[in-house]
Formats: structure tokens, C-alpha cells, sequence
């Protein structure tokens, strides 16, 4: 009997041992999903226990370059798309001085600060910690193709291969792939800029069983970071010649900013676009001249309505959301432009 109360205990002790294995410590390095899951919010379909280094390279080649050079055959991969690569529109890293607030003016001072473009699309940064994507307005632009893309980074991607890049469809090992490579861009908790205080009442929803105590946990998770990104489609201003109203005199020094890190992202030689720009009067006088026209020649149509992929012309300008670009942002560009126009 002795005998048999030993073995059991040390099983028991051994089990205990293995649980603290794999419920790892909560500190500033934790995965915020896994901390997510553990107090209880079901698996997303996209998550990874863990990412594998290859698969996840492979994926970050076909963000960065539309193809990989070591695919499963041994040799490079057809391209994605001859037209685009996902960072023409994404940035891969961090945007939002605050990721619970998203503002224009607050991006475009953080993209100052740390050298980034300002561009149309959301970061990837924390892409596989949102919960809804192609949200809002976009169903006005892709209509039924939103509705699985809405709610599966699966499927969200494919859309984004096949429409937004003007490419084909992912075999199934490259989003396998790119799903990898996401998750190396995952929020962890250090990300959230939580308290002493915070991180203490995550441990203890964790030890608890109280369904209350952890679901309060999560809202104050949730509220540290945007589960999606918004997108409110904005329309040119009445008046053209007048700009856009309640808006201040435009402020050159913010429009160069604009000028140079979201017009010549895409417009400058070398770039996506067919339609290329510089830093010569009659790049800025042609702008100019053409503000007040009603097509995609005026700055206030390109970057509201941007343009569509068409056959036999697939590179196009995606529009800029009121989330994206502000309208005093329109002006300050507009004001920029002009001064440089004289």
C-alpha cells in the first residue's frame, strides 16, 4: 500500500511538473494570444502553436519579394503577382504611436520619427491578433468577395493575392507559409504597455476559475490594441477649387512629409506605378493644374476614389481611407504641391 501511495504521488508531482512546463510564466515577452487562450477565447482558425523558421522565411520572401527562392520543389516559385508586392501597401512593423487609437496625424509624426512609409493599408504588425479583416467600407469596393475575407486571415490573404495585387490564387503550402511568417509579426504583451498592477491581474485570472473575473481580463486586453482595423471610405470635397471644409490652411512642411513617404512610395522611378513623379516644376505643375478636374488626375480623386485594375492595365492606386489620411492631410499635401508648383 505504502509502496503504491509513493508511485502515485510521484506521478502526481511529475503531472504538476509538466503543467508548469507548459503553462509558461506571464511576463512582457508572453504571446498575447496564448495568454488570450488561456483565459479561455477559443483558438483563432490561423493560430500557431508554434512557427516553423523555414516556413516562416519562405513566407517573409513572398511578402517582401512575390516569390520565394526556395520552394518545396527545390527551385523559385512562380510570382504571386508581376504587379505588386505586399509592402507596396503594408507596412511590416509598428505604425501607431498608440495601437488602441488609431489616428492619421499620430502615424504620419510616428512614421516621421522611425523613417516608415505612410501608406493606404494596414501594418501586418499584429495582423494575426485582429479579428475581422477588409472591414467596413470595403464591402462597397469587393461586395460578396468580403464576406469569408471578413472573418478569415485565410482567406483575407487569398483576396488580397488575387484582387489587390493582381495576381493569381496562393497554393495552399504559401499561405501555409505566409501564415508562418505572420505570426513572427505577433503582439506580445510588452506591446500593450500594461501596468504592474495589469500584469498582476492577468495572473491571477489565470489561476482562477472564475469565468467573470477572466472575461473582465480579456476586455482590458482587448482594449490595449485594435481587433480591427477601420475603413471609412471618404468622398472628394464640394468644392474642389475650395477644398475640403473645416480644414486648416495647409501646412507645406506635414505635405512634403506626405509627398515623400505615401505619393513616392508607389511614384517614383522604379516603382509600381506606371505613372511616375519627381521633384521637378513640371511634376508639381501638372498636379497642380489638374486639382479641380473631375477623374483621376485630381489629387482630391486619385487619393479619395484611387482607381481599379483593368485588363491590359493591372497596376492601380488603392484610395486613401479617411483612417488613412486625414482631410487636413489631403490640404497640407495640396499646399505643398502648389508651393512647389510656383
Amino acid at each position: 500500500m505504502r509502496t503504491f501511495l509513493i508511485i502515485t504521488s510521484a506521478l502526481l508531482i511529475g503531472v504538476f511538473f509538466m503543467q508548469s512546463a507548459t503553462l509558461r510564466p506571464v511576463n512582457e515577452e508572453s504571446r498575447l494570444a496564448e495568454i488570450l487562450i488561456r483565459l479561455g477565447q477559443n483558438r483563432p482558425a490561423h493560430y500557431l502553436e508554434t512557427i516553423d523558421p523555414v516556413k516562416a522565411e519562405m513566407g517573409k520572401e513572398m511578402v517582401m519579394k512575390a516569390r520565394t527562392e526556395n520552394a518545396p520543389s527545390g527551385r523559385s516559385s512562380n510570382y504571386i503577382s508581376t504587379i505588386f508586392v505586399c509592402t507596396d501597401c503594408h507596412n511590416q512593423v509598428k505604425e501607431d504611436p498608440n495601437p488602441a487609437k488609431l489616428s492619421p496625424e499620430a502615424r504620419l509624426d510616428y512614421a516621421i520619427k522611425n523613417d516608415l512609409p505612410f501608406l493606404q493599408s494596414t501594418t501586418f504588425w499584429g495582423l494575426v491578433n485582429r479579428e475581422a479583416w477588409y472591414n467596413d467600407d470595403y464591402i462597397l469596393k469587393y461586395g460578396a468577395l468580403v464576406k469569408p475575407a471578413s472573418t478569415s486571415l485565410y482567406e483575407s490573404t487569398q483576396l488580397c493575392a488575387q484582387e489587390c495585387s493582381s495576381g493569381r490564387k496562393l497554393e495552399e503550402w504559401e499561405a501555409e507559409a505566409i501564415n508562418h511568417y505572420y505570426w513572427t509579426l505577433e503582439l506580445k504583451l510588452k506591446d500593450l504597455e500594461l501596468s504592474s498592477e495589469e500584469y498582476n491581474r492577468i495572473d491571477q485570472a489565470i489561476a482562477t476559475e472564475n469565468p467573470e473575473i477572466r472575461r473582465s481580463v480579456i476586455g482590458l486586453l482587448k482594449s490595449k490594441y485594435m481587433v480591427y482595423s477601420p475603413a471609412n471610405f471618404v468622398d472628394v470635397p464640394v468644392s474642389k477649387a475650395k477644398g475640403y471644409a473645416n480644414t486648416a490652411v495647409g501646412n507645406t512642411e506635414v505635405g512634403k512629409e506626405i509627398f515623400d513617404r505615401a505619393c513616392m512610395t508607389c511614384h517614383q522611378y522604379g516603382g509600381p506605378s506606371l505613372f511616375i513623379l519627381d521633384y521637378s516644376k513640371k511634376s508639381f505643375r501638372h498636379m497642380r493644374r489638374n486639382i479641380t478636374r473631375n477623374d483621376q488626375l485630381s489629387l482630391y480623386e486619385i487619393v479619395r476614389h484611387g482607381t481599379y485594375a483593368e485588363l491590359g492595365h493591372r497596376q492601380y492606386m488603392p484610395r486613401y481611407t479617411a483612417d488613412r489620411m486625414s482631410n487636413q492631410q489631403v490640404e497640407d499635401l495640396r499646399a505643398y504641391i502648389e508651393a512647389e508648383a510656383e
